[in-house]
């Protein structure tokens, strides 16, 4: 059981920030946003819940021996920082679409790396209400009940229209199939594409660890006893890492210093921020929540819910060669999801866009290398669809060309800017969508706070 209980347990140590963590899935509500002023003052500041920061735990220290630890891999040169850097906010530093591991480091993994910030407040995966995550809704409704259910457009501003919408929330990894920061470790540590270890590797290198000594007094006599027990215990130990370490989550970006008053946004940023918010134009908070919660816990832009923008195939990628394959994401996560959750399938999670500006790539297969580029995409996708997408033989563009035709009309086509169709005029001018890269820039957190 105590496997289970690593992000509880610090919960209820803490009486600040995170002593209500355990209510985000619950009673979390987002006030209204703040507008800026011209002159960059914010004229609403806010006090947020922070968390006290305090020296690691003696868990939290092995913990972060193992996260730095390469002999825990199969080819003994990779560790979770490897791939998860910390000088580049828990993400990779390198622009590969995804990362080359494996036992001799020459294996595609599945899907672009994505960061380990600011998952400290990710609930369970479930699919239900839009809202949920913020109401508490507990039980998960079932991909059957969820099928054929309208579509309620989802707006910056008006949360109301999309609240009955079933979609799948919560989890961790793209496709949401861990809930759990241990759960989540298993996924890089035994891929063998990946760190391509396995558990009586991991148990030898913990037995023989510098840090292992400690491990095995911490874990008891179970921890003697049972190998299976101290690799429990060393997988809690890199939970208690990645909570207790204030690099993970520590909102320390401009946006913070605004929202508290303290700084003020250049006119380039303000606007940025207002067509960030603006429903008829970037309407990137309805995804990207940006609000501040009703237990005043800072805005961690994103609804942890998950969307079908139908990315484009990345060729890059050696499998997308074959024609047969694709990765389909939500409905991915099990083997009979691809009809269980037909619904979701070429859904991916929603990701935080704290840190996004120092991103290398963007999207669950990396097709993307800068913000520009996903801005353009995001405007242009179905106005100029040869600017992203494949042909056919023929020379026709093949919209949406990484989903299976059964699968297409998962795609979001009614909320803004994905609402405009051939002919229209794009939602945002290249001049406004600069004007929002500058304002996610304002994401980027303090680099002066380093684990």
């Amino acid at each position: 059981m105590r496997k289970h209980f690593a992000q509880v347990q610090f919960l209820r140590g803490c009486t600040t920030f995170l002593s209500v963590l355990l209510s985000i899935a619950g009673t979390a509500k987002a006030e209204s946003a703040c507008t800026p002023h011209d002159d960059g003052v914010n004229p609403c500041p806010v006090e947020v819940r922070r968390s006290v920061i305090q020296p690691l735990s003696a868990m939290a220290q092995i913990g972060k021996a193992i996260f730095y630890d390469k002999e825990l891999s199969g080819s003994g040169k990779l560790s979770c920082a490897s791939c998860h850097d910390p000088h580049n906010h828990y993400a990779p530093s390198d622009a590969s679409p995804v990362f080359l591991g494996g036992q001799n480091l020459t294996s595609e993994g599945r899907r672009a790396v994505p960061t380990l910030t600011y998952l400290e407040r990710q609930p369970p995966f479930s699919i239900g209400p839009d809202d949920a995550v913020n109401e508490g809704e507990g039980p998960t409704i079932t991909a059957a009940t969820a099928a054929g259910t309208p579509h309620g457009p989802k707006s910056a501003t008006n949360t109301q229209s999309s609240a009955t919408n079933l979609v799948p929330q919560g989890g961790l990894f793209w496709d949401g199939r861990a809930d759990t920061f241990q759960q989540q470790v298993h996924g890089p540590l035994y891929d063998p594409a990946e760190m391509a270890s396995s558990p009586e590797k991991v148990i030898a290198r913990l037995k023989s660890a510098p840090y292992g000594e400690m491990l095995k007094q911490l874990a008891g006599p179970a921890g003697e006893a049972s190998p299976a027990f101290l690799l429990d215990e060393a997988l809690f130990a890199l939970s208690r890492y990645q909570i207790e370490e204030p690099s993970f989550h520590s909102y320390s970006s401009k946006f913070d210093r605004w929202l508290a008053g303290k700084e003020t946004l250049s006119l380039r940023e303000v606007q940025g921020y207002r067509l960030f918010n603006d429903p008829m134009k970037g309407n990137c908070a309805a995804c990207h929540v940006d609000t501040v919660t009703r237990d005043h816990l800072p805005p961690v832009f994103t609804d942890h819910q998950y969307e079908a923008l139908g990315a484009p195939r990345n060729l890059l990628l050696s499998r997308t060669h074959d024609t047969s394959y694709y990765d389909l994401g939500v409905c991915d996560k099990q083997k009979d999801g691809r009809k269980t959750l037909a619904d979701y399938c070429g859904m991916f999670a929603t990701p935080t866009l704290r840190n996004v500006a120092t991103r290398k790539v963007f999207f669950h297969n990396g097709v993307f290398r800068s913000l520009e580029e996903v801005l353009d995409f995001y405007v242009l996708r179905d106005l100029q669809p040869e600017k992203f997408y494949s042909k056919d033989a023929h020379g026709h563009v093949k919209l949406y060309d990484d989903i299976p035709a059964q699968y297409k009309k998962n795609v979001d086509v009614s909320d803004a800017p994905f609402d405009r169709r051939p002919g229209d005029k794009p939602a945002l001018s290249e001049e406004e969508r600069g004007a929002i890269v500058e304002f996610l820039k304002t994401l980027t957190d303090d680099e002066k706070v380093k684990p």
